[in-house]
């Protein structure tokens, strides 16, 4: 598979996983939307049917969407180093593009909800109780489980290019989905469930450059918690699944 072919399916997939993902986020915080107070039980199914509709527009390039999927397949020897930057390019830039579109899509509710200083979380996640090592840990389990589940699923295999052919072939992407709604209802509470470097980083950076009104600060100082650590879930869920038998 071309290096420019799985940038651009990657970057489309990953694009309308943040634009769905933060939307429903922006759709239940900001007053002014029919969602406003919807509650976590719609964040949670509306990220899992992100990930459902990302992964399928992302089919492909066999839809990472995520640089711990990219790097858990990297570390478990089931993909060619080579494509591991064409797999986060289009993640990272996808995922800034898919933060914008959401913005443009909320413009009026950003406009005049009445704490814009409050207005991070639409794009990037946070701790309730923040404490680094913590919160790290939590980040590192959530990923784990997504992550080893992708490696190791029933029916999962990888095809001779490296690529990731998912489990549960009758529920297809649905399957992806309802893993990570899981995660965040089970696991979400702490920290919001990055669970992907992109998914947190590239929005938060959109979240700094683009011209909200009253906005807050991008808490730069906590970004590299939902970077790191599902980074280093993936790398063990990697580890795992290839010292695994077969």
């Amino acid at each position: 598979m071309g290096f420019w072919h799985i940038v651009v399916w990657e970057l489309l997939g990953t694009a309308a996983l943040i634009l769905l993902g933060a939307g429903v986020v922006a759709n239940t915080v900001l007053r002014g939307s029919l969602g406003h107070q919807g509650g976590w039980l719609l964040v949670t199914i509306g990220w899992g049917f992100a990930v459902f509709v990302g992964a399928s527009i992302a089919a492909p390039s066999q839809a990472h969407l995520n640089p711990a999927v990219t790097i858990g397949l990297f570390t478990a020897g089931d993909l060619p180093p080579a494509q591991v930057p064409a797999y986060l390019i289009g993640q990272f830039v996808g995922a800034f593009l898919g933060a914008v579109l959401c913005w443009l899509t909320y413009k009026l509710q950003f406009d005049a909800h009445d704490e814009p200083e409050n207005t991070l979380g639409v794009f990037a996640t946070g701790p309730v109780h923040r404490n680094l090592p913590w919160n790290l840990v939590t980040e590192v389990i959530g990923t784990f489980v997504l992550v080893f589940w992708i490696l190791t699923s029933p029916g999962a295999k990888v095809d001779t290019g490296g690529l990731p052919q998912f489990g549960n072939a009758a529920l297809g992407y649905a399957a992806v989905a309802f893993v990570v709604i899981s995660i965040g209802a089970s696991l979400g509470g702490p920290t919001g469930y990055a669970i992907n470097p992109a998914r947190d980083l590239a929005p938060r950076i959109a979240y700094a450059v683009l011209p909200i009104r009253g906005k807050g600060d991008p808490d730069w100082g906590y970004a590299w918690v939902p970077v790191a650590g599902p980074l280093l879930g993936a790398v063990l869920a990697g580890l795992l699944a290839r010292v695994l038998p077969t």
